[in-house]
């Protein structure tokens, strides 16, 4: 348990339309569909951090661009209290190169239509969806 909230980041890639996604092998969301990310190293930047987990996730390359929202996610013990406190900082991040290849601590990665990332169709982590959707808009009106 940690005293105090964890920072990590999320790389939010839209290309074509759609979302590069990556199936989490470790907790929190192990076996969730979500953006590449982690936690940052110390004296690293938010947008060195999205890029750093962005290749090491997928090998994909990206620019890292505008933080789009955060995100509180808190990790329940068996009785309910808070165990883990992550503060998840979205970054939109434009694609420069590479085909999405599962790396690190992800399962799996790929692209998915972003008019398809719903709750019911995808397990997914807390948001993605909406997150998806306002980077798209982003993308489509800069």
């Amino acid at each position: 348990m940690s005293p105090s909230p964890i920072p990590a980041v999320i790389a939010v890639v839209i290309h074509d339309d759609r979302a590069l996604l990556v199936r989490r092998a470790n907790p929190p969301d192990a076996g969730l569909w979500g953006f590449p990310g982690g936690k940052i190293e110390f004296g690293e930047t938010v947008r060195a951090a999205a890029i750093r987990e962005l290749l090491e996730e997928t090998g994909v390359h990206a620019e890292a661009q505008d933080v789009i929202t955060t995100l509180d996610i808190l990790v329940p013990d068996p009785s309910g209290a808070v165990q883990q406190h992550y503060i998840l900082i979205a970054v939109r991040c434009r694609w420069i190169s590479g085909e999405p290849v599962a790396g690190d601590d992800a399962l799996e990665a790929g692209w998915f239509p972003v008019i398809e990332l719903e709750h019911d169709r995808l397990a997914m982590s807390a948001d993605v969806g909406t997150i998806a959707r306002r980077a798209r808009a982003l993308v489509s009106n800069p």
